[in-house]
């Protein structure tokens, strides 16, 4: 069963060592997580194990997730040339990660996860972003074109192969304020590509510091979890032959989403 991300605080591991490529660069116990912002591989402990958002700046001023700053830098805990290693990649000055949590997921079947993010652009708005760890350095992958404008999100939904072809999909909804359209792109040969989208979702309510979505595979093949635009419907939405099928779970609530995801 898929489900949506939980996010909580967990105890870190850093292995110490000399500067230089592949060396751990920062320890994790001296930085300060936004909170509920790490994300732990529990089942694999794959070659990225932990991710979360730390360094709080204020020159993006969106405010969309009811806070007055937003993190500049992504740290992991990798597997590296001496164990499991604490790393950390800062943006550059026109850019934040304007997001509750990173996720990890392994989009290109290497056994290494990738790193999922939406980061913003103070021009240009946000995108989706993926990070790849090399073995020594977390690298810009691939990435969604930035919607355009600034002060304009997307809240990423996850990470699944929804039509069982072995390539993974990611999903977000565009503007879940304004635009309020789901759209689903395939990772593939290291590149993103729009593959379906489908109007009238959201998944987040201006001030809110949590995404209102998820994944589940209840049996059936995996699907996402949504509101609708009024937020009064839980919809289910999956990939069919390329085509986006939506079907109303009943009213919408929390307890109803939680209930969903855990295939209840």
């Amino acid at each position: 069963m898929i489900k949506g991300l939980a996010y909580g605080l967990a105890l870190v591991i850093w292995a110490g060592g000399a500067s230089g490529a592949g060396a751990c660069t920062v320890d994790p116990a001296n930085t300060t997580a936004y909170p509920g912002s790490v994300t732990v591989d529990s089942d694999t402990r794959g070659a990225i194990a932990q991710a979360w958002f730390d360094a709080p700046v204020t020159r993006y001023r969106h405010f969309v997730l009811g806070r007055t700053h937003e993190p500049e830098t992504l740290h992991v805990n990798a597997i590296g040339n001496q164990g499991l290693c604490g790393h950390a990649l800062t943006l550059d000055a026109d850019h934040v990660f304007e997001d509750v949590a990173p996720r990890l997921a392994d989009l290109d079947g290497d056994g290494t996860n990738e790193v999922i993010v939406a980061r913003s652009h103070h021009r240009l708005g946000a995108q989706l972003a993926v990070y790849r760890w090399t073995g020594t350095d977390l690298t810009l992958a691939a990435t969604t074109p930035y919607i355009g404008r600034s002060n304009r999100w997307l809240a990423i939904i996850g990470a699944a192969d929804l039509d069982d072809d072995g390539a993974m999909e990611i999903a977000y909804i565009d503007r879940p304020h304004l635009a309020r359209t789901l759209r689903i792109w395939r990772y593939e040969d290291g590149g993103l590509t729009e593959i379906a989208a489908a109007n009238g979702l959201t998944n987040h309510r201006i001030g809110e510091g949590y995404i209102s979505s998820g994944i589940r595979d209840c049996g059936e093949g995996p699907e996402f979890l949504t509101a609708d635009t009024g937020w009064s419907r839980l919809i289910s939405t999956r990939l069919s032959d390329g085509a986006l099928i939506a079907r109303d779970l009943g009213p919408w609530s929390q307890g109803a989403l939680s209930q969903a995801l855990d295939c209840l």
